[in-house]
């Protein structure tokens, strides 16, 4: 009997190894396909991945192209805003435009002491305070001429005023707008003028560098005349000679009127860079370029400046002056053009008052990059002043 179980059992563990065998086969078969399945659906999967890269890295520079349009559109629709907005700005405060014109709050060269023009190369140079009015006092320099560089040294404020009194001519110097009378093309010309043998005198209007009021077109005259009037109380018979630059020449010329009709002209008049009058001058400024062809410029910007009492008529000045002009201007000056200087002497040389003396216009070619402010550096500048100034030194004596 147990023999005969024996094969029935040892046929039982052969089926059951068998059919473990082939269920562990069928296993590893379904584990391989599960396996090239999952291969299959990466590798499916693999080319979708960039192409997904690739449109979020073009939404994110489509994201900051919109956003860079938006912040440039913002600054334009300001910049538009702003320029619409100043006209209207400055017809409603006519004050910024005479801020403008007079540009005393301008300090250039910063940081210098105007008591001391010693610190400026100017060693033969004192420094005054006169008081033209109540409540108002102006910084002067009154600079000798070089041969007097060595007597100069240390002298008080009495030497210099006595020498006034010698035998050298004088120069009364007016200085556009903008800086003091430290400023570095001013003092360069104040050097030039003295080695040529003159006295230079000069000062900050009212509300420039230390002097000390309120800036206005009357009150620039005014200072201009008590300076003058100071000068002549001390210079004998000296002659004295007023050099205008840029914005100084219409208040020399409102000067030189004004002491013409109370028949005590100075020996000569000198305009260097001027213009016909403020309003044609700031028409023709290189900052009002923008606004030039801007619908009613004359009304939001030359008239708040007539209203303000600003005019510097040098056109009509010119023509009530009897005193010897010479007008010198660049070609190339980009502030004040050369066709006002040009038009100005067409307006001086046929006027009668001028019959008897002598007028003259020296145009420097735009060659030379003399431009502004650099007149002082042309090596024929001494001629012209000999020959004019002995001219009209002559025609006062006669």
């Amino acid at each position: 009997m147990r023999k005969r179980l024996e094969p029935v059992a040892l046929e039982r563990e052969r089926c059951a190894a068998s059919g473990s065998s082939s269920s562990g086969a069928a296993a590893a078969a379904l584990d391989a396909d599960c396996r090239l399945k999952q291969n299959l659906r990466l590798a499916g999967k693999g080319p979708a991945e960039p192409r997904h890269a690739a449109d979020a890295g073009m939404q994110r520079a489509l994201g900051r192209r919109k956003g860079l349009w938006f912040r440039l559109r913002k600054i334009l629709l300001f910049v538009l805003g702003l320029y619409f907005a100043i006209p209207f700005l400055i017809k409603l405060c006519p004050g910024i435009q005479a801020k403008l014109i007079f540009l005393n709050f301008v300090r250039v060269p910063y940081f210098i002491d105007l008591k001391k023009p010693q610190d400026q190369g100017l060693n033969h140079t004192c420094n005054y305070y006169l008081q033209p009015e109540e409540d108002v006092t102006i910084g002067v320099w009154h600079t000798v001429p070089t041969v007097w560089w060595k007597n100069a040294q240390g002298k008080d404020q009495m030497w210099y005023e006595d020498a006034l009194a010698s035998s050298h001519p004088i120069i009364l110097y007016l200085h556009g707008n903008a800086g003091t009378r430290g400023g570095d093309h001013r003092v360069e010309l104040y050097k030039v003028l003295s080695s040529l043998g003159y006295h230079v005198v000069t000062f900050d209007y009212r509300g420039w560098g230390d002097s000390v009021g309120t800036p206005s077109e009357r009150g620039m005259t005014y200072d201009a005349l008590h300076v003058f009037d100071w000068i002549k109380a001390r210079s004998g018979d000296n002659p004295v000679y007023i050099w205008g630059h840029s914005l100084g020449t219409g208040v020399a010329t409102n000067l030189v009127r004004r002491l013409c009709e109370r028949e005590t002209p100075p020996d000569a008049l000198i305009l260097e860079s001027p213009f016909t009058n403020i309003r044609e001058e700031a028409k023709s400024h290189p900052f009002s370029a923008i606004y030039r062809y801007f619908p009613g410029f004359d009304w939001f910007f030359l008239d708040p400046i007539t209203s303000s009492g600003i005019k510097f008529a040098n056109d009509e000045n010119v023509k009530h002056i009897s005193c010897s002009l010479l007008i010198l201007h660049a070609e190339d000056d980009p502030v004040v053009p050369f066709q006002l200087g040009r038009k100005l002497y067409n307006i001086a040389a046929p006027s009668r008052s001028f019959r008897d003396f002598k007028v003259q216009f020296i145009p420097f070619h735009s060659d030379l990059g003399y431009r502004h402010k650099y007149i002082y550096k042309s090596p024929e500048l001494p001629r012209i002043l000999r020959e004019f100034l002995g001219r009209s030194e002559r025609e006062r004596q006669h």
